[in-house]
């Protein structure tokens, strides 16, 4: 049996919109991928501590405020 492809969808920061990240998960669901949704207001040691934990193969994060490329050198660099 083939191990599913496991994907870690985190919300980093305040923003309090997580539509898009919940409508990619489902998405990834339905491809048959499974999916951890960490909910809102993630901070990034909590975002490695969780994908760390669950062993994901993916990384996926949600951002609308424009602050990705300083979340994203930050969740690299650790």
């Amino acid at each position: 049996m083939q191990r599913r492809i496991k994907v870690l969808i985190a919300k980093p920061g305040l923003d309090g919109h997580d539509r898009g990240a919940k409508v990619v998960a489902h998405a990834l669901r339905d491809a048959g991928m499974e999916v951890v949704y960490t909910g809102l207001h993630q901070t990034i040691d909590q975002i490695i501590n969780a994908a760390i934990e669950e062993d994901v193969d993916v990384l996926g994060l949600s951002i609308m405020s424009g602050a990705h490329l300083s979340i994203c050198e930050k969740l690299m660099k650790r």
